[in-house]
């Protein structure tokens, strides 16, 4: 469903389980920017207003997901800590054309929301199946269900305000291969996308 064109080595859970109050604070975090750039994209095209509905819908379901992960980091005894970057996602920008026009420039936010989402909900699949943890392995199944949700929602979202010559499915699957190549550089970090 996802055609993610890299899997995450399974491997990599061994990593993340090693820390996980790093791991649980940097989902945190991931989450914490999901809702804001929702947000961010509401801001700056509020003239549309199926979007924005349904933007909001999505921005509080994040901001949720933020407060469990916020709550199993506090019932572990654990702080939320300082942010946390995310090269990936900047690595993942460089793939849009600069200076393009504003609804283009929107599919390009709604394609790059869907592939964070694509790849957080492999990541949490991955988690899900083999972390020895079993209260994080029940709760990393049920958000990858909601990640695989938002990622097909962006999909349909850039779909629908693509220009007429703005063909999304080539534009996606261009970026699909270039996201294999960026997700190269990660999975050695207890971080969702490191």
């Amino acid at each position: 469903m996802l055609k993610l064109k890299m899997a995450t080595d399974p491997r990599w859970v061994n990593i993340a389980e090693k820390n996980i109050e790093e791991i649980l604070t940097d989902h945190a975090f991931c989450e914490q920017k999901a809702a804001s750039y929702g947000i961010s994209i509401i801001v700056q095209y509020p003239e549309k207003t199926e979007l924005v509905s349904q933007l909001l819908e999505i921005v509080s379901e994040e901001l949720d997901h933020f407060k469990q992960v916020h709550q199993i980091i506090v019932k572990r005894g654990f702080t939320l800590g300082k942010e946390r970057k995310d090269p990936y996602v900047n690595d993942l920008k460089r793939f849009f054309a600069k200076g393009s026009d504003k609804q283009t420039l929107l599919v390009y936010k709604l394609l790059l929301a869907a592939m964070i989402e694509a790849r957080s909900c492999e990541r949490f699949k991955v988690l899900s199946e083999n972390i020895g943890d079993s209260e994080l392995a029940e709760f990393y199944r049920a958000l990858m269900i909601s990640e695989a949700n938002h990622y097909t929602f962006f999909i349909a979202q850039a779909k629908k305000v693509a220009p007429q010559d703005l063909d999304v499915d080539d534009l996606w699957k261009a970026f699909l291969e270039f996201e294999a190549k960026v997700i190269l550089k990660y999975g050695q970090k207890e971080q969702i996308h490191g």
